[in-house]
């Protein structure tokens, strides 16, 4: 899963996430570009709530990542 932050997302709100994610038991790879910061979730992401997860403040958009058949 790949959890896109807002290009105006706070230092806060996203040290608020990344602890979202490890209360969860969640790890991730963060990964800093000139605009924009993505986070790269680890683990079974099949029963976050992926909802409360985008409604957090600073949260763009989540991509969850296709199983392979």
């Amino acid at each position: 899963m790949l959890v896109v932050m807002k290009k105006s997302v706070t230092d806060e709100q996203l040290t608020d996430i990344k602890q979202y994610l490890v209360d969860r038991d969640f790890d991730f790879h963060q990964s800093t570009g000139a605009d924009r910061v993505i986070l790269g979730v680890i683990g079974d992401t099949h029963n976050i709530n992926q909802e409360a997860l985008r409604q957090q403040p600073g949260v763009l958009e989540i991509f969850k990542i296709p199983d392979e058949e």
